[in-house]
């Protein structure tokens, strides 16, 4: 860690400002110091650089409860945030070797646990567990002799949501993407000193940073706020990065549909996009289904382009009693 760091507030719960926070303050700040942040974001589930969206996420369960997907600068695994949930980062120089170091930024967090009694400790490569049980993962980004290091610290989240909203569909998919390692994961809280809420542990974790660094504060500039707009809504907020940025795979799914019968189908997928579509089944239609393949190679694997695409098609043709929407619906989970 840098002997100067600068601490850093998000006026955000936004997820995909807080990541493009992240790599503003990484890409555009002076590099004269380290910088320090503690930041939260609403329900969301935060994806590895390399990761492919469809392997990691719930989607049925994603769109029943709007919640979005983003995918960040950093690789690893998938993770689901909330308001019980406290991220931090880290930005400081990479020093001469340049290469990936995630245990020595654990290592003051899981101090300033162990100062408050909690027995915690760092596990593997970028968890930090206690009794066993994962309370945060961590991930890093390096470039031009900086390197920026995040993770989470579960202290009161919805476990049972965070079980949901990863648990993917049974389908067949093969994807070179790196995919998520699931372990039992467990909250802070119930562990702290009695009283202890989120804002108190907060305050605990950044006077126990500023003990080992000279640490102040910057407040983001009208001119900051507007540079991380952009940022957002160019690259954190968009389906091609989210989405599209996803390796090359392949899915096989099936489903029995009342009134249609069991539609099987096969697809490949590359940044995102509809490369090829088969189907087989025991379903009536006397429609091609080669006509179908020529509607849908080509169109982004979203709900909004595959309505698009699908509007003029007379789907009946192909799937008798199968619907436009459930159609969608099957291609998507």
């Amino acid at each position: 860690m840098n002997k100067k760091t600068v601490y850093l507030e998000s006026p955000s719960f936004d997820p995909a400002f807080n990541l493009a926070l992240e790599q503003y303050v990484f890409d555009s700040l002076p590099r004269d110091c380290g910088y320090f942040m503690l930041w939260q974001n609403d329900r969301a589930v935060i994806i590895g650089k390399h990761q492919n969206a469809a392997e990691e996420i719930n989607a049925s369960y994603l769109k029943e409860h709007a919640i979005p997907v983003v995918r960040r600068l950093s690789g690893g695994g998938a993770v689901y945030h909330d308001l019980g949930n406290l991220n931090f980062t880290f930005i400081a120089d990479a020093g001469e070797t340049g290469t990936l170091d995630l245990k020595s930024f654990c290592l003051p967090v899981v101090e300033a646990l162990n100062a408050l009694g909690v027995p915690a400790e760092v596990s593997g490569r970028n968890d930090m567990t206690l009794h066993g049980k994962k309370f945060s993962g961590g991930a890093q980004y390096i470039r031009d002799g900086r390197l920026l290091h995040h993770g989470t610290l579960l202290f009161d989240s919805d476990l049972d949501a965070v079980a949901s909203a990863l648990q993917v569909s049974g389908d067949k998919i093969e994807s070179k993407g790196l995919k998520s390692v699931r372990s039992r994961v467990t909250n802070l809280k119930p562990f702290l000193p009695d009283g202890m809420d989120l804002a108190g542990f907060r305050a605990h974790l950044k006077r126990y940073i500023a003990k080992n660094t000279e640490l102040t504060s910057y407040a983001l500039t009208p001119e900051d706020l507007k540079a991380i707009r952009l940022l957002r809504e160019t690259r954190y907020a968009s389906w091609e990065w989210n989405f599209g940025m996803s390796p090359p795979y392949s899915i096989q799914n099936a489903r029995y549909i009342e009134g249609c019968g069991t539609v099987r189908l096969s697809m490949e997928v590359e940044r995102g996009v509809i490369t090829a579509f088969s189907s087989s089944g025991d379903y009536f239609g006397d429609g091609d289904t080669d006509e179908l393949r020529s509607v849908l190679v080509g169109t982004p694997l979203n709900e909004d382009s595959l309505l698009s695409a699908l509007r003029a098609f007379p789907l009946e043709r192909c799937y008798k009693g199968l619907t436009a929407e459930a159609f969608i619906k099957l291609l998507l989970e």
